[in-house]
């Protein structure tokens, strides 16, 4: 009996040991809003926005020690459309359509496959003041047909931490288009985003590429897609009082059988802390190469903290066409006004709450 109790003492012990070296997080945002948006001749909309201060999600991440300074982990996380309750996925239900990745870790860096952000995105997402969300979005990215956010069936190498403030992100993806296909390099990709965090400064480069995305047809007649390329450098520096933003951005697609277009995008902005909030602000322009249809937008927010995971936010924002430009803005979770009148404007506002798990 005695025996049987320390083996069963043992096994107990040994499981216990294994627990505390694994972890599992259900994490998340919720947040919704209430927005107006206008533009020239379109009209206006007022509705329920999901996710304008920080995009709606419910995740699960996890690590497992293994010893060596070796540890392996997951990151499922699920966009959501809390203005319908459903999942931000085709056909309205959950899927981890935001980031589904396994990784393996050591002092050298991480490995890490599967679907994940695009290096590229992060300079737009990181230090744009509005973390590129709601009416006050930056505007400096997927302006040329194709929404360059995440890559699916990617293989990526993120730098270690211990670099003395260098960071970085190098990802290749596969588009898995058979060799005999007239586009067989469609999907492709090849990107990266090095910076230095030191002090009050931040700066980021970052270098995408994307192979025969646009316009591509393997149907007779065949038409050769064309290639997508990304670039942008990024810096801010903390003076305390304000944190100013520098950015610059390039979208070009060209190569095959049609001809290359390209934008480019210049930002300005500033957060500030007034009270227990931070006050946000852009003013960008955007120069549509070969055209006279640029445009340029301001935007300027405020976010007040209730606590450290909830807060009120309001934004307004202006958008102005040049030429015979008809874009317009957008709220998330809101359907976009029919194309305005040529060298219009749109404008917008929004309120709300995010709260964060």
């Amino acid at each position: 009996m005695m025996k049987k109790s320390l083996v069963a003492l043992a096994v107990l012990a040994a499981s216990t040991g294994a627990m505390a070296q694994s972890s599992v997080t259900l994490f998340g945002v919720a947040d919704l809003g209430v927005a107006y948006v206008n533009g020239s001749g379109a009209g206006h909309r007022t509705g329920i926005a999901s996710g304008s201060n920080a995009a709606s999600r419910l995740g699960f991440r996890g690590t497992e020690d293994l010893g060596g300074g070796l540890s392996a982990s997951f990151w499922l996380e699920s966009g959501l459309s809390l203005d319908t309750g459903t999942g931000a996925a085709t056909g309205g239900g959950m899927s981890f359509n935001r980031r589904s990745t396994v990784s393996l870790s050591n002092q050298y860096g991480e490995l890490r496959l599967g679907r994940d952000f695009v290096p590229t995105w992060w300079n737009v997402a990181l230090l744009d003041p509005f973390g590129a969300r709601g009416v006050g979005t930056s505007q400096a990215a997927n302006n040329l047909g194709y929404n360059a956010v995440y890559n699916n069936n990617s293989i990526g190498y993120v730098l270690p931490t211990t670099l003395g403030g260098v960071y970085g992100q190098f990802q290749y993806a596969f588009g898995e288009k058979a060799s005999t296909s007239a586009n067989d390099k469609q999907g492709n990709s090849i990107s990266g985003r090095l910076g230095y965090q030191k002090g009050a400064l931040n700066v980021a480069a970052a270098y995408t590429e994307i192979k025969q995305i646009i316009g591509a047809s393997d149907t007779v007649p065949v038409v050769i897609g064309r290639d997508l390329k990304i670039g942008n450098i990024a810096a801010t520096w903390d003076f305390g009082v304000v944190k100013p933003i520098v950015f610059y951005g390039q979208e070009k697609v060209a190569g095959g059988t049609v001809g290359a277009s390209r934008v480019d995008s210049y930002l300005v902005g500033a957060t500030a802390p007034i009270g227990v909030g931070e006050l946000r602000a852009t003013v960008a322009r955007y120069d549509v190469k070969d055209s006279a249809n640029d445009f340029n937008k301001f935007a300027i927010g405020y976010g007040y903290l209730l606590s450290k995971r909830t807060q009120l936010y309001v934004t307004a924002s202006r958008l102005t066409n040049k030429g015979a430009g008809t874009r317009s803005l957008s709220a998330d979770g809101i359907a976009s006004l029919a194309p305005i009148r040529a060298g219009g404007n749109s404008s917008a506002v929004e309120a709300g709450v995010r709260h964060s798990f």
